[in-house]
């Protein structure tokens, strides 16, 4: 995401490496850099030549101040506050007002819309204590319904549809009702799209809004068709006055260009931001930490977050006590492993490290790898995964037998395994020692390969 916009900025203000201060010229050079780099991310020209301005006049404004700070970093910081503004400023979120609230999911097809509403769904239910329904109103597309209804049952959300009503208006109407006397508080409402914008969906979609008067109207876009993506959501914008944009596949080989320039174009908030095809791979928006991640500087604030979500405090608790007896086994690791899985797909993890995920840029993950790790522990006893020092020999040809994997792969997971649990140990004696911090991490490194 973002890596060939990441590269060409950094060249940008390595420019200024050995400058002693900024200075009119020095400035040009970079911004003449940083436009090029946001025209290439296929960000719209005006847009690019705007925001290089701000950017040149904000330098030219610190040429007299600020002299312990050297200006590859005074010119990083000034992007960083920049791009925020550009994406947003401050984080949107989704509105819950109303009884229930009514969400209006529009787009063009193949943007994700229907992906989108089950992850929303799903994300209304976990995180904000939710009961929410799904609804139908793609009557257009063969098995649209029916994609709906298996993400439904996924993530066990109910889903209203009426396969032989072809009217959508109603459905919606009805859906709404519906909702009202079961005790539904959210009501998301999948609608058709279509291959390119035409009169007959944006009659459609506009005739919907107007009956159902949503709390949200929510615009969903491919991040990875870039600049287009930007004009067709200001044609939407423009019939619809959308509250919101969803980006779509940004883990994709994208660009940038929507991500950078569709709040500048049409005034409307990113408020999520979809990677991956899991349905809980959805976040929302904060242009400050996107801001971050495009200058390489990691997004920790975000990688904390998944991993309170997922890591309680007893079981942290419980977990420090065994490592301080250097008594953490393979029933410990299988947990810790687990939590690391539901965080997230790891290239995205660590993206989020500040240096590590422009250092890994070039490597693949091969999340296959932990499924073997899995494998291998789930071969051994149960009194083996409690007392890992019972592993001899001829437990570990079982072992082997037992997950279809060389003799020489158990003993590396084995021996990788003992220098972790003696890494921990020592860890234990260090200041702020936490063992939710991620047990399991040092083990990633065996699914690595340079491409």
């Amino acid at each position: 995401m973002f890596d060939s916009l990441s590269d060409r900025l950094e060249l940008a203000f390595k420019s200024l490496t050995g400058e002693r201060k900024l200075t009119e010229l020095n400035i040009a050079e970079s911004i003449k850099e940083i436009r090029r780099a946001l025209v290439s991310a296929d960000v719209n020209y005006t847009i690019a030549k705007q925001f290089t301005e701000k950017i040149k006049d904000k330098a030219l404004g610190t040429e007299n101040v600020l002299k312990s700070v050297r200006p590859g970093q005074m010119m990083v910081k000034i992007v960083q506050d920049e791009l925020t503004e550009l994406m947003g400023g401050q984080s949107a979120g989704i509105s819950l007002k109303g009884s229930p609230t009514v969400v209006l999911i529009s787009g063009l097809q193949g943007s994700g819309k229907t992906t989108f509403s089950g992850k929303l769904a799903h994300f209304l239910k976990t995180k904000k204590q939710k009961k929410p329904l799904l609804v139908a109103c793609d009557v257009h597309r063969p098995a649209a319904i029916e994609q709906l209804s298996v993400l439904g049952e996924q993530i066990n959300v109910p889903v209203y549809k009426e396969e032989e009503n072809k009217n959508p208006v109603e459905i919606a109407l009805k859906s709404i009702a519906h909702a009202q006397a079961h005790g539904f508080d959210v009501v998301i409402v999948d609608t058709a799209g279509r291959l390119a914008i035409d009169e007959e969906m944006m009659a459609e979609i506009t005739n919907i809004k107007e009956a159902i008067q949503p709390n949200e109207t929510l615009f969903v876009v491919d991040s990875m068709t870039g600049q287009d993506a930007v004009n067709t959501a200001k044609t939407f914008n423009d019939r619809l006055d959308f509250d919101g944009v969803v980006l779509t596949k940004l883990d994709g080989d994208t660009r940038g260009g929507a991500a950078l320039s569709i709040k500048f174009t049409v005034g409307k908030p990113i408020k999520f931001v979809s990677m991956g095809e899991k349905l809980d791979a959805l976040d929302v928006f904060f242009p400050d930490r996107m801001a971050q991640r495009i200058l390489g500087m990691g997004d920790i604030v975000s990688l904390v977050e998944k991993a309170q979500e997922q890591f309680d405090e007893v079981e942290a608790k419980r977990l420090e006590k065994k490592i301080r007896k250097n008594k953490f086994d393979f029933d410990d690791f299988l947990s810790q492993l687990r939590q690391i899985k539901k965080m997230g797909d790891m290239k995205s993890l660590v993206s989020m490290i500040p240096g590590l995920g422009k250092a890994l840029k070039d490597v693949d993950f091969d999340e296959k790898q932990l499924g073997r790790v899995e494998a291998i522990i789930y071969s051994m006893t149960g009194e083996e995964r409690a007392k890992p020092e019972l592993l001899n020999m001829s437990r570990k040809k079982r072992i082997a037998l037992g997950c279809g994997q060389d003799l020489s792969q158990i003993n590396m997971f084995i021996k990788q395994f003992d220098q972790m649990r003696k890494m921990m140990h020592k860890m234990t004696n260090m200041p702020g020692f936490n063992a939710a911090s991620g047990a399991a991490m040092p083990q990633v490194r065996k699914g690595f390969r340079r491409r």
